[in-house]
């Protein structure tokens, strides 16, 4: 059996030079995440942008919701593979770094195709259920405690053959470290079980930045 070759920074460099150029105001998202410190860890790798990109433009997706939006960079990433007609609601509760995505939003003119909501994601899940909302992909990058609720209330928000998309699963490696029993680390684990374990999707963890669970409604 073949094995996974361990990314270094030499070779994730190469592949980010000879994958697609992203999009000026995402490296300008990229720069300004820099600048803040340790909370720069929210925001997705380069390689989920590309990921996230293309599974975007290959699905045919056109509906979106996204739980837990920073300050935009995933949002961005999804929108611009978006056709002309498509949309994305982005949920987060910190109207501070959203006022900040809205305006990189603006940068890209994509704002058009993109509606932000500042409240708790689990009201703003309730509302969509309530009025029978429909999306062709959920993209969940939020609050660890709630995973578990918003993938059981995005299964109900999504069509047969709808994607789901988890960030953080393997959560800096600590998921297989014996020695790390956290409560933010045992949440993932759990929640990973979890997902393995649902008979109403089929699923995948991809290695990609600090890991992707991609599932697909049966």
């Amino acid at each position: 059996m073949g094995k996974n070759l361990e990314i270094n920074s030499e070779l994730e460099k190469y592949i980010e030079e000879l994958s697609y150029n992203l999009h000026p105001v995402q490296h300008e998202i990229i720069k300004y995440n820099n600048s803040l410190g340790d909370i720069k860890r929210m925001q997705i790798s380069i390689s989920q942008c590309h990921f996230l990109h293309l599974i975007t433009k290959v699905s045919k997706i056109k509906n979106v919701l996204e739980i837990g939006t920073f300050t935009g960079l995933s949002t961005l990433s999804i929108a611009l593979a978006l056709p002309d007609d498509g949309s994305l609601i982005a949920l987060d509760k910190n109207e501070s770094t959203n006022n900040i995505a809205i305006n990189f939003f603006k940068k890209a003119n994509q704002e058009i195709k993109i509606k932000t909501i500042i409240k708790p994601a689990l009201e703003s899940l309730n509302d969509f259920k309530k009025n029978n909302k429909i999306f062709d992909m959920v993209f969940i990058d939020a609050d660890k405690e709630n995973y578990k609720n918003y993938y059981d209330i995005s299964l109900g928000l999504i069509k047969k053959e709808g994607l789901i998309i988890v960030d953080n699963v393997l959560w800096h490696g600590e998921v297989v470290d014996k020695t790390k029993n956290d409560r933010l680390t045992n949440i993932i684990r759990d929640f990973n079980s979890y997902v393995k374990d649902d008979k109403k999707t089929e699923q995948i963890i991809l290695p990609l930045g600090d890991g992707f669970t991609v599932c697909r409604k049966l």
